[in-house]
């Protein structure tokens, strides 16, 4: 098995914190069967095991709980997951993507299968932090916007955009992590019927 890119350099800081695009570039070269044309590259350091936090990654049904647009997320066997994920104006978006490599307590690989609304591809790394501090967890996301250019400046504008949710969703992915909670400023409908009561 190949070393992730990630650990194979002597910076300590992941290839997605670069300001230079072409170092999140690099890292999209590096997916197998990669799809999309538009890279995404965030990292956030957590407080945690990296084994713990691959550990509740790899249960990707549990991730719509950290993540905002996702719906749902169907396991459909053989390493294939069914996705639902919001979209502007009020629609959704779906497509089937099947594991292409998965090194446990270091990487989760992706791809999204024939005929996928969005066309995506990624990996999801965990690194130990230097000096103690926890794990980075570095995302590549690497997609085809729907109706392209136009689509994805109408997904920005209504803040479905991947680069903004990636952002958040690992903000949050790091809040639930360290707290067992994740922090919103908005009231929940559960908490507007106890205030109600």
């Amino acid at each position: 098995m190949s070393e992730p890119l990630s650990s194979a350099r002597p910076d300590d800081a992941p290839l997605t914190t670069s300001k230079h695009g072409d170092k999140a570039q690099a890292v999209a070269d590096t997916l197998t069967q990669a799809e999309g044309d538009s890279v995404v590259g965030k990292t956030v350091t957590i407080a945690r095991p990296r084994q713990e936090l691959y550990d509740y990654w790899r249960a990707l049904e549990k991730l719509p709980s950290f993540m905002d647009n996702v719906e749902a997320i169907q396991d459909l066997g053989g390493g294939r997951y069914h996705w639902t994920v919001k979209a502007p104006a009020g629609r959704t978006v779906e497509w089937t993507a099947r594991i292409t490599e998965d090194v446990p307590g270091e990487l989760i690989a992706w791809a999204s299968e024939e005929g996928a609304d969005v066309p995506n591809s990624g990996r999801i790394e965990f690194r130990d932090a230097p000096g103690g501090r926890g794990t980075w967890v570095s995302a590549t996301i690497l997609y085809d916007p729907p109706a392209g250019v136009i689509g994805k400046v109408i997904a920005k504008l209504f803040q479905r955009e991947p680069a903004i949710q990636a952002r958040r969703d690992l903000r949050r992915f790091k809040q639930l992590m360290e707290t067992g909670e994740i922090a919103t400023a908005a009231y929940t409908r559960k908490q507007l019927e106890e205030e109600k009561a």
